[in-house]
């Protein structure tokens, strides 16, 4: 189990540091890498669109359920649970703040409520999984 853990909590990190990279990079990685142009994001799938003039960014909403999961997984039977998650809601706040001075990048509400909105759905699913499954 201890080895899982470790798997586990090395999996947050390089998460972390992935996300980080692909967050601040200015223009897309992937988008180089796919389609030889920069300036083109991948979509995993379309944004939800809460009206006509307002969608969150599926992107991020994926992004941070991902990193918020390892993390849940990663710290679970610790004392650090809580300081994760002050953690994960403060990256997911600077990140999108970091894409302002950044040239191609632009600070966008859609983006950041994506990263709130993954991170919550994780910590209500843990929250629900605690009170009602025994270990």
């Amino acid at each position: 189990m201890k080895i899982i853990n470790k798997l586990l909590i090395t999996g947050f990190y390089i998460a972390n540091l992935v996300m980080i990279v692909l967050y601040l990079y200015p223009g897309s990685i992937l988008g180089c890498y796919l389609y030889n142009d920069c300036a083109i994001e991948p979509q995993i799938t379309v944004n939800f669109v809460i009206s006509t003039n307002y969608s969150i960014s599926s992107n991020h909403f994926y992004a941070f359920i991902v990193l918020s999961t390892l993390g849940i997984f990663a710290y679970r039977n610790t004392k650090k649970i809580k300081f994760l998650v002050k953690y994960l809601f403060l990256l997911s706040i600077i990140l999108e703040l970091l894409h302002i001075p950044i040239p191609i990048r632009t600070f966008e509400w859609g983006d950041l409520f994506g990263n709130i909105l993954g991170i919550t759905l994780v910590l209500i699913i843990y929250k629900i999984k605690d009170k009602y499954v025994q270990n």
